[in-house]
């Protein structure tokens, strides 16, 4: 069996702590460096390199991960090192939008490296997880010669050469996360109000997010199609029950602000005529105009 390929790992917060570790029980030679030089300490202990500056960082490995808050960073960090990109391949799992992240692989480019760019779906604890999966797009190439060594981390979804993909696709996954996050704790606050503890509401709550699937798929063929009709629900009756949920959490005492947004986009989907139309028809307020 061949040895694992070696790699640098750049950004050594708690992701890049739990990338670093994965790469390490699997056997991949390993470079890092940080910032905060000392939090590559507990990585150096169990075997990594520490590099003493980025150049060096970059220069050691074909294969450069980073690890970092945004693109921004990664200018930031390796403009020092530009000279040394040349031949390398970076894998980016920073968030960022899918512009910046094209305009990132250009930049590569433009050193002589190549940029493949990543969403990590899963938090670090889910690092090293086969059920944990990671969006990637860029170069198909230079992704098939090091997609062993990305599995490692997570499994590996491929969205094609297009470097703003994996962005594009990790941040659908955002825009739903965080709204039905704040869906949740808008919910945790109403049941605070009535004397219920966050557990007391957790089987409900689960039992309503796992509907969800089903509605998603119900919904997505429709959509696609043009298909709104009321035949199953109404935007009518879909407003009346937004405003219900308003004035219960008046009632309780509760924060309004994100129900008031909620019931104003609802209204608008009203005033816009598609009252008798299905509660799907309010995409067409959302989609960018043709």
């Amino acid at each position: 069996m061949s040895r694992p390929a070696p790699l640098t790992l750049i950004g050594l917060g708690p992701m890049g702590q739990a990338m670093g570790n994965a790469l390490l029980d699997r056997g991949h030679g390993l470079t890092v460096w940080n910032r905060t030089a000392s939090r590559a300490d507990a990585l150096v202990e169990r075997g990594a390199v520490r590099a003493p500056d980025v150049a060096a960082a970059v220069a050691a490995n074909e294969l450069v991960v980073l690890s970092l808050t945004d693109y921004d960073a990664m200018y930031a960090l390796l403009g020092p090192a530009a000279d040394a990109l040349a031949g390398k391949v970076v894998v980016n799992l920073s968030s960022d939008t899918p512009e910046k992240t094209r305009a990132g692989a250009r930049w590569i480019a433009e050193h002589g490296g190549t940029l493949i760019a990543g969403g990590v779906t899963v938090p670090p604890s889910g690092i090293g997880s086969p059920e944990s999966s990671a969006f990637y797009s860029g170069p198909s190439a230079a992704f098939e010669r090091h997609r062993e060594t990305l599995r490692t981390l997570t499994r590996t979804d491929y969205r094609g050469e297009d470097p703003g993909l994996a962005a594009l696709m990790y941040q659908i996954g955002m825009v739903m996360f965080w709204n039905a996050m704040l869906g949740y704790w808008q919910a945790v606050a109403l049941a605070d109000a009535n004397g219920l503890k966050a557990a007391d509401i957790l089987p409900h709550a689960s039992d309503t997010v796992a509907s969800l699937p089903g509605f998603l798929r119900f919904y997505a063929d429709r959509i696609d199609t043009g298909h709104h009709g009321g035949d199953v629900d109404r935007l009518a009756m879909g407003t009346a029950s937004v405003e219900h949920i308003l004035h219960t959490m008046a009632d309780s005492g509760v924060d309004t602000a994100l129900p008031e947004a909620v019931v104003a986009f609802f209204r608008r989907g009203m005033a816009a005529g598609y009252a008798e139309n299905s509660f799907s028809s309010m995409v067409e307020l959302l989609k960018k105009p043709s």
